[in-house]
């Protein structure tokens, strides 16, 4: 009989390995805590054993509510021990968001991270007849103590309840962040996960023993998640960043060798490295000027798999050793692994870091198929795509140039939506991912738009606003976008500032006043016009932006206007700014204002 294929058996392996370092590292003020692998298995088995000492059992729904911590990864191991399915809550979501999660699901229990996460569910606690066991992280402590007076008690029980999990089991509910309507539960079993995680094996040297990751990807979306179980697969250490503003001190510390992120993260270093260049004079801006171009030689020669000349070579050595490893620095100097999922990374940023030693692996997936189905890695890539098919994955392209998938991690459909499953999954076991994409003769593929999002003008045009909007980002002084144009004439764009950008920029050239004040300077306005007009100029007619607006404040998370995992909710920005968005169309001629024909 075949070992079972289950989170609690990759656990369980990875412990009976017996490694030497650190499982996980917590920050504490100004140093990092280690947590052995040893001490880790410990609390799982404890707080396990306390769950079944409180009656939770296989097939019971429980939520998580908090950040990306320490305890949320044990106790999803624990949880999964006792066969119970995790059901995994946005730290950042509302109370009325967090009523709805748990109110689906039907969970019984949820455990939050503080009082401030327990009072979203103590809001709706009325409104939840199914929920009995409300936690705090405070809480675990006696959970663990508990557990450990079952096990003496009960010393069987805890391996009973592993055995009973079985492949195809549910292990998560994994709601959709819901860039449109509300979140579907994705029901996703134990022998996706652990095929998901597996897929490792596939590729060497992009995660290795040893290796530090930093985690500060949301425990609550399937990217953060899946970093998160790899962790104990591969054997390398995960540590826990809870606050993405944390971000920029956490990397000089922890010099991690890995760094999973959406690409929002890659774009803010970006625009400050560009910043910091534009800002050089003299002799240091021609020795930078002249570093790049010979990092943008060796980059595209390297692409096309063809040797450095020994000329370019000692050069490259020399710009490495004076600029390269300075860029470096600012991602902690050893990252060898960068990783975007989430969202597309513009093929500008993906080529700018390469110049500099730091080649980002893009990567394309979706919940629906338990994260990931295609990856670049740092010997088979491929700028402008998200590379090709994971071993194993089938892909193919519906008529309609939809992407659809067909591998062990498709999920089992959304929980008590029949309809939309179907919708999605064919009896073949063919995913329909929603992205229309290309994939050329060498099997790498390109992401062109989400087939929903896609504008169709009232010319008929069809224009995918995704890549626009990603070259608009590419601006230093742009910090989001949304293009629109759907049944409209022309395309159009609203674009908000990157705030430290458009701040030095005020104070060099006497601007005044707040982002708002700044959004309506002519000046400023100027400026923008100039970087449309270079995304413009490669586009065909149809597809320039004819018309833009700087709106007096960016897009955020607490307006509901961004998903956790950085996507615009373009329905809520729509809505939002629909007067600005009007006044854009309301003033049109037949033929729009442009710089460019």
């Amino acid at each position: 009989m075949s070992e079972p294929r289950t989170i609690p058996r990759l656990w369980r392996d990875a412990i009976a390995a017996n490694r030497p370092g650190a499982a996980y590292l917590v920050g504490h003020d100004d140093h990092w805590h280690a947590v052995s692998w040893a001490e880790a298995a410990e609390r799982v088995d404890a707080l396990a054993n306390g769950l079944l000492a409180r009656g939770i059992r296989k097939g019971d729904a429980f939520a998580i509510l908090a950040r990306t911590t320490l305890e949320w990864t044990l106790f999803d191991f624990a949880l999964a021990h006792v066969g119970a399915i995790v059901t995994p809550v946005y730290a950042n979501n509302s109370p009325k968001d967090v009523e709805y999660v748990l109110d689906h699901s039907d969970s019984i229990g949820v455990l939050c991270e503080d009082a401030a996460q327990r009072a979203k569910v103590d809001a709706a606690h009325d409104q939840l007849p199914n929920l009995r066991h409300i936690l705090t992280y405070d809480d675990l402590p006696a959970l663990e103590e508990e557990g450990r007076a079952f096990a003496a008690a009960n010393p069987s029980a805890l391996d009973e309840s592993v055995a009973a999990v079985r492949d195809d089991d549910l292990f998560t509910y994994i709601y959709t962040s819901g860039t449109t309507g509300s979140p579907k539960g994705c029901m996703i079993r134990h022998r996706n996960y652990y095929a998901m995680v597996a897929v490792i094996d596939s590729l060497p040297g992009v995660v290795e023993e040893g290796d530090l990751m930093l985690l500060y990807l949301p425990l609550a979306h399937n990217f953060g998640r899946l970093m998160h179980l790899a962790g104990p697969y591969a054997g390398y250490t995960t540590a826990f960043v809870p606050d993405p503003t944390g971000i920029a001190t956490a990397i000089p510390s922890l010099r991690p060798t890995v760094l999973p992120s959406v690409p929002r993260i890659y774009e803010k270093v970006h625009t400050a490295v560009v910043s910091a260049f534009a800002e050089t004079t003299g002799v240091k801006k021609r020795l930078i000027d002249w570093s790049v171009g010979v990092g943008r030689q060796a980059s595209a020669l390297r692409a096309a798999k063809k040797p450095l000349p020994a000329g370019l070579k000692l050069q490259h050595a020399i710009a490495d050793r004076l600029v390269y490893a300075k860029v470096r620095d600012r991602l902690g100097g050893r990252l060898r692994t960068p990783i975007s999922g989430g969202a597309p990374l513009a093929q500008e940023i993906a080529e700018f870091f390469d110049i500099f030693g730091i080649r980002i692996l893009e990567g394309y997936g979706l919940t629906e198929c338990t994260t990931a189905a295609t990856i670049n890695t740092p010997e088979h890539y491929r700028f402008g795509t998200v590379g090709p098919a994971f071993p194993g994955f089938e892909l193919r392209l519906a008529e309609d140039g939809e992407l659809l998938i067909r591998s062990e991690t498709v999920f089992a459909g959304y929980y008590k939506e029949p309809e939309a499953t179907a919708a999605v999954l064919d009896a073949d076991g063919w995913l329909s991912t929603g992205d229309v994409a290309e994939i050329d003769t060498d099997g790498f593929v390109r992401i062109t738009d989400r087939k929903k999002d896609i504008l169709v003008t009232a010319g008929g045009k069809n224009v995918a606003p995704q890549n626009i909007e990603n070259d608009l980002k590419t601006s230093r002084l742009v910090s989001q976008a949304l293009v629109v144009g759907d049944r409209r004439p022309y395309i159009a764009a609203l674009i908000t500032l990157e705030p430290d950008e458009i701040g030095k920029w005020a104070a060099a050239n006497g601007g005044e006043g707040d982002m708002g004040t700044l959004a309506r300077d002519e000046r400023v306005r100027v400026l923008i016009q100039g970087v449309v007009d270079d995304v413009n100029r490669e586009r065909s007619g149809f597809e320039q932006v004819k018309r833009f607006a700087i709106l007096p404040r960016d897009f955020s998370v607490e307006q509901g206007e961004i998903t956790p995992t950085m996507k615009l909710r373009r329905r809520a920005c729509m809505e939002h700014f629909a007067n600005t968005v009007e006044e854009l169309y309301s003033a049109a001629s037949d033929e729009p204002e442009t710089t460019l024909t």
